[in-house]
């Protein structure tokens, strides 16, 4: 009898067996918690290579940067602006501009605005003016531009007075805007925009 009290008092008793089920219990806290880690980690990483990608977008936009070089000149044919020319050159550190007029892609385009018009599109010219020969605006080089024809455009006539805005766009970076008022008179064929 005393073997077979020994044997209940045995199966009653699980101090072992609660000690086994502690340490299970605590190996799915650690591997649960190290997956959480990887999760959190992975996240984090994930996070920051997406803002590393938005920070790298946004100078790629402004590394392709031009700025105004000069006067902005009027051209008159002594009652309404038949022309507008202006000098570019790149910011510092900016990229290329293609400048081409007869590019079909990848090139600058000049837009205008004023109160009752609005042109997405205007027909421009390219002059290097310290360069080489191409279009091509790169560090170091100055371009004139001059949108010609801006009287023949429907609905466009620049008259004295006038405030008118040019907005520049490159294939590529920021845009850069020309806001000018035309003088009282402008019987001259070549006006001074600034």
């Amino acid at each position: 009898m005393d073997r077979r009290k020994d044997v209940r008092r045995l199966l009653r008793d699980q101090r072992g067996i609660t000690g086994l089920e502690t340490a299970i219990i605590l190996i799915a806290f650690v591997v649960v918690a190290s997956v959480f880690a990887f999760v959190v980690l992975s996240t984090g990483l994930f996070s920051s290579e997406r803002s590393k990608e938005t920070v790298l977008a946004g100078l790629a936009k402004t590394r392709g940067s031009m700025e105004l070089s000069g006067s902005v000149i009027g051209t008159s044919n002594g009652t309404e602006l038949t022309a507008i020319s202006f000098d570019v050159t790149l910011a510092a550190g900016g990229s290329s501009v293609n400048w081409d007029p007869a590019a079909t892609n990848n090139k600058s385009i000049v837009s205008y605005r004023d109160d009752a018009v609005e042109v997405d599109s205007l027909t421009y010219t390219t002059s290097v003016i310290a360069g080489d020969a191409d279009n091509l605006l790169e560090p170091g080089e100055l371009f004139e531009i001059t949108a010609t024809n801006v009287d023949a455009i429907a609905g466009v006539d620049i008259n004295e007075n006038d405030t008118f805005t040019l907005q520049i766009q490159p294939a590529s970076g920021a845009v850069m805007v020309i806001q000018r008022t035309l003088p009282g008179a402008i019987s001259d064929t070549v006006i001074n925009l600034n």
